[in-house]
């Protein structure tokens, strides 16, 4: 197996180099070495530093490996269950977050995506199994994650989970249980013994509810939201309040303790529509503000007691910075070392002598590592893609722009690996979200494209993420409108640099990116010579109804989808669907009948519109996918169909 740890390739950390440039690159690999679902998918490590844990996929599909050296531990198939994540529950056990589609009976959806918790022990005799699999009390689905802690010796999780109606009288229909309310409680779960016991109860009807653990397994604080009107209380467990308020989109959170386990860090979106945190101390006090003028991508968590130890910033920069200065050294030199590359913390042990760290970018289709901090010394754990050699991998910039209004914004541009940057044909590949951004990563579908000759432009338009909250703000209203113009702004700036050539340009997107690529031939005209969307939004009053029922109308979530919508009166405006008969190019729609975001039926009502319009189009159903394309051979399917079209309708040369 191509993921597998390989011991051998290994390099001091000190003297690591830039990659050298390349001539010319040989023949591309297959269009399935893009497709593919990477051969490593993610990589933990155990407390102790001695053992890896990966999910990898091979051509039978997903397996999970754990090795200690060259010792494997253990090497099973994952089965029919989408992997999300791998961790390490203590020395002896691994915990494996799926999910699945399921049809849920008696609720808003007739379909959900449900996460479940696998404990894999590692010791002889020892207990694995689904979370709550024993508990005919419990549905067997987790719903949120609330830390591992060790408590008497024991390793004990904390997970969120929905109770059972035992008697079976009441509740809606969940596989073959009876949800009680739909709501979700805290319990705790021996890992040994994989045994529920409830410790915090669930919220009322018409609230939802949050909690933070401390170090010793302890409700830490409470965070209770009302629906109906945002009205929002952290407290402790004895109902003590630390803070209140009102926010009628419910955007607020418990971020994680502060430093040393005595503070609470929560957030809220205030009046601006900015992202403030705050920190108030479990002892009470006045909340002060925390991290104000820091954007922040992600945070990192001590895992032992879910204490907040560092963030990655978001920006140009994206810093990752930890409060202790110790581990920021380390990571200071990891970091420069890998200098040029994306490069992410992934996991590390709670002494920090192990980092786990995944690197891509130009020249690298992805490789993890196992840092020893003390030695200065990174492994090679996996190839991602080890189809695509270096030389195959175009190369990565981000551009800087300026859109029509005068608003500064920037792209990624990916070019082809052998061919000069200039009059090239462009694919512009908007993302998803649309509070989401691009980094100069590798990015498979645009090398994809880039092996084929095409240069792909991903632009961070107004909405996205990665900058300042005012910059997401100024997205708010503007679907179809000044979103849609960032996006051909940036077109416009890489012809006038001469990069590419405008004549030669298709627009291709998944989920929001799918609706900006239908509104790109529907409400732009002339740009475009085709149009793929992948899982997009094609109506957005239908998308606005759909998700109102679907929350059981939840007030909270009405305001937030107007503030980012606008009125609902001006939906058709800028509704692809309701202007079928002005699309100016051929498009294709690519969807998963189990999409459980963006519903399949937004792909059939965009069908029919331009059927109706006498407009050309193709419509591919994916059986058994959902919204992020999580099957290899779906993911390969869909490559292939919306690289055909896009090469029939668009040449590159």
């Amino acid at each position: 197996m191509g993921s597998t740890c390989r011991s051998g390739l290994t390099g001091a950390l000190l003297l690591l180099t830039p990659f050298s440039a390349v001539v010319a690159a040989p023949p591309p690999p297959p269009l399935d070495a893009y497709g593919s679902l990477p051969e490593v998918e993610d990589v933990a490590v155990a407390p102790d530093g001695q053992s890896i844990a990966q999910v990898l996929q091979s051509k039978d599909g997903r397996r999970i490996l754990v090795s200690k050296g060259e010792q494997v531990l253990m090497n099973a198939a994952s089965g029919d269950h989408k992997v999300r994540a791998i961790e390490w529950a203590d020395n002896d056990t691994v915990l494996l977050t799926t999910s699945n589609t399921v049809s849920v009976y008696g609720y808003a959806a007739n379909k959900y995506e449900l996460a479940g918790t696998t404990i894999l022990s590692l010791r002889p005799g020892g207990e694995s199994g689904l979370v709550f699999g024993k508990s005919r009390e419990v549905a067997p689905t987790t719903r949120g994650r609330y830390g591992i802690r060790t408590i008497g010796g024991r390793t004990i999780g904390y997970f969120g989970g929905m109770s059972l109606d035992t008697d079976g009288k009441t509740g809606s229909r969940l596989g073959t249980g009876q949800v009680r309310n739909g709501r979700t409680a805290l319990y705790m779960v021996d890992i040994g013994t994989n045994r529920p016991r409830e410790v915090a109860h669930a919220p009322e009807a018409g609230h939802h509810r949050d909690w933070l653990v401390d170090a010793a397994g302890n409700v830490a604080a409470v965070l209770d939201i009302a629906d109906a009107n945002g009205d929002w209380r952290i407290t402790l467990p004895g109902s003590r309040e630390l803070a209140r308020g009102v926010d009628p989109t419910g955007d607020v959170s418990l971020v994680a303790l502060g430093s040393g386990g005595t503070s609470v860090i929560y957030g809220i979106e205030d009046e601006d529509g900015a992202q403030r945190w705050f920190e108030v101390p479990l002892a009470g006090g006045e909340p002060k503000p925390f991290l104000h003028d820091v954007g922040v991508e992600r945070i990192f968590v001590d895992r032992s007691t879910g204490a907040m130890i560092g963030y990655r910033g978001a920006g140009e920069k994206r810093e990752t910075v930890m409060a202790d200065p110790a581990h920021q050294s380390a990571l200071s030199r990891i970091f420069k070392a890998f200098a040029g590359r994306e490069t992410d913390l992934i996991d590390w042990t709670p002494d920090f002598s192990k980092v786990v760290v995944r690197t891509s970018g130009s020249k690298d289709s992805g490789t993890w590592y196992l840092v020893d901090v003390a030695q200065r010394r990174a492994d090679i754990i996996a190839d991602e893609r080890p189809a695509i050699t270096a030389e195959h991998v175009g190369p990565i910039s981000t551009i800087d722009y300026t859109a029509a209004d005068g608003l500064k914004m920037d792209g990624v541009l990916t070019l082809p690996p052998d061919r000069e940057a200039k009059n090239l044909p462009v694919i512009l590949l908007p993302h998803g979200g649309p509070a989401a951004h691009d980094t100069p990563g590798f990015d498979w579908w645009a090398q994809a494209f880039a092996s084929r000759g095409y240069a792909v432009f991903q632009p961070n338009f107004r909405g996205s993420t990665g900058r300042d909250d005012a910059f997401r703000h100024a997205g708010d209203g503007e679907w179809g409108r000044k979103m849609q113009s960032d996006i051909s702004d940036g077109l416009a700036e890489l012809a006038r640099r001469g990069i590419v050539d405008p004549a030669r340009a298709c627009i291709v997107g998944a989920s929001y990116g799918g609706y900006a690529a239908l509104a790109g031939v529907t409400l732009q005209q002339g740009l475009y010579r085709c149009a793929v969307s992948v899982a997009g939004v094609a109506d957005l009053s239908l998308m606005y109804r759909t998700d109102l029922r679907e929350s059981g109308n939840s007030q909270m979530l009405g305001k937030v989808l107007r503030e980012q919508l606008g009125d609902p009166k001006g939906y058709a405006e800028v509704s692809p669907r309701r202007l079928a008969a002005r699309a100016d190019a051929p498009v294709l729609l690519i969807h998963g009948k189990d999409d459980t975001v963006v519903p399949y039926n937004q792909s059939l009502v965009m069908a029919d519109a331009l059927k109706d319009a006498g407009r050309p189009y193709e419509l591919v159903a994916l059986p058994g996918e959902d919204h992020w394309l999580s099957r290899a051979e779906t993911r390969k399917r869909m490559l292939a169909e919306t690289m055909r079209f896009v090469q029939q309708h668009n040449p590159p040369s």
